[in-house]
């Protein structure tokens, strides 16, 4: 099941799509179609340069020598693959990559990361990628020929809460690219809130429009305000982000400049959130998230 509506979390794409199966008697249209599945899931939507492509398992895969666990296995071990992803990655940018492109959803805490890591320690690179698709999990979910599919922005039994609000942190909407077009950059993304085993509050993705709602990231503690929080401040206390700010120091024909400045959070105790809603939206901002910090 789907947390909330898909549409507004960026994933109706993924929800409304069914999985692909290799099935036998298939058509070569049908295998070309498959081999352009694997390659934008494996590679997290990024664009694969014709130049890049791996021409050997293609070819393959289209005589039927390789499943399509296989061929997935050979992308993932591709020079293509490695320079994206791990050499030029943090280790632990390229873990949690990894999670995504191969099974399909976020680590589920801090020892799986230490796992993998270990495995990159004592096996390599290559004994990294296996250690996903040679599990019973990857056999269970897609078998030999169903292409990987994302799993983890659904609720699913046996898993916690946490691991699925992760989720969302990593995919960011069907457009979005693991390449170029993650906020993180290069940076990972869960990095302490895995170790910290944190929930993470689901942000809608970008829309456009400053009503739509905007992608999470970590802040700096420098776009943080302590908001009248103090040795005296009683209950619970409140992270409210918001965007949506305007620049104050730019101007174009004597109007205030549409670029945006870097986001807001702030810590507020709960008997003055309704001061701070009136005060952040005298100012124009936008509040895209409210979460309880104790």
């Amino acid at each position: 099941m789907v947390f909330g509506p898909a549409s507004r979390l960026g994933v109706s794409l993924f929800e409304e799509t069914p999985s692909l199966e290799l099935m036998p008697g298939h058509s070569q249209e049908e295998v070309e179609t498959v081999i352009l599945a694997v390659y934008r899931h494996v590679f997290g939507n990024a664009y694969v340069m014709e130049s890049e492509r791996a021409t050997i398992p293609e070819s393959q895969f289209k005589r039927g020598e390789l499943s399509v666990r296989e061929f997935v296995r050979a992308l993932a071990k591709s020079d293509a693959y490695r320079s994206r992803f791990f050499d030029t990655c943090p280790r632990y940018r390229f873990i949690e990559l990894n999670f995504k492109h191969l099974l399909g959803r976020a680590p589920d805490g801090l020892e799986e990361m230490r796992t993998h890591s270990t495995i990159l320690d004592t096996q390599g690179f290559e004994a990294e990628i296996d250690s996903y698709l040679d599990t019973d999990e990857y056999q269970n979910a897609y078998g030999e020929n169903i292409v990987p599919f994302y799993r983890g922005y659904k609720t699913q039994p046996g898993k916690n809460m946490v691991g699925f609000t992760h989720m969302f942190a990593l995919l960011r909407g069907a457009s979005s690219s693991d390449f170029k077009g993650s906020i993180s950059g290069k940076a990972p993304v869960l990095n302490k809130f895995v170790i910290q085993e944190t929930p993470l509050p689901i942000v809608p993705p970008s829309g456009g429009t400053v009503g739509d709602g905007w992608a999470f990231q970590e802040y700096a503690m420098n776009a943080r305000s302590r908001a009248g929080l103090g040795a005296q401040a009683e209950g619970k206390v409140y992270r409210i982000t918001v965007t949506g700010y305007r620049s104050s120091g730019t101007t174009v024909i004597n109007k205030v400049s549409k670029f945006r400045r870097s986001n807001q959070v702030y810590l507020v105790p709960f008997d003055r959130l309704s001061q701070e809603y009136q005060r952040i939206h005298k100012q124009g901002g936008v509040i895209a998230s409210i979460t309880a910090v104790n």
